[in-house]
């Protein structure tokens, strides 16, 4: 018998794959109002039709890019969505302007994307996904808990 494709997790890998699946509400990734502060650079804002309000900056966004590229990056390096590189050991690191969207587009009526001003436009941010990454203090408590 092959146990080829067999792959053995944490208990801590197992809990968070089956949070990932857990179902949300309609309400819960719908969104009531999605304001792109991209003139000031500083990020979005969604407030969901469940009450809820999230916010992300433009440096988190594009640190959590769900790309194939960048998600397979962050899993080889270890990394959680929006958590950055390791800082390089050079005495002078090259300057890097901060992240900042020159375009951001509406999919569908599911999702955003956008083209970042180094280059990189592949990610699709879907509601789901954005609602699952919440980063305001209530949800990062309930993940810790989790």
């Amino acid at each position: 018998m092959s146990h080829e494709g067999i792959r053995m997790v944490s208990a801590e890998e197992a809990r968070r794959a089956e949070e990932a699946d857990r179902p949300l509400s309609k309400e819960a990734t719908d969104p009531a109002k999605v304001r792109v502060h991209k003139t000031e650079g500083t990020g979005i804002e969604i407030d969901w039709k469940d009450g809820h309000r999230s916010a992300w900056t433009f440096a988190w966004l594009r640190l959590a890019c769900p790309c194939a590229t960048c998600v397979e990056e962050r899993e080889r390096e270890g990394r959680k969505p929006g958590e950055p590189k390791a800082k390089p050991t050079e005495l002078l690191p090259m300057y890097q302007a901060p992240p900042r969207p020159e375009t951001v587009t509406p999919v569908g009526r599911y999702a955003l994307t956008f083209h970042w001003n180094d280059g990189h436009s592949s990610g699709i941010y879907s509601w789901d996904f954005l609602r699952r990454h919440c980063i305001c203090e209530e949800c990062k408590a309930i993940s810790i808990k989790g």
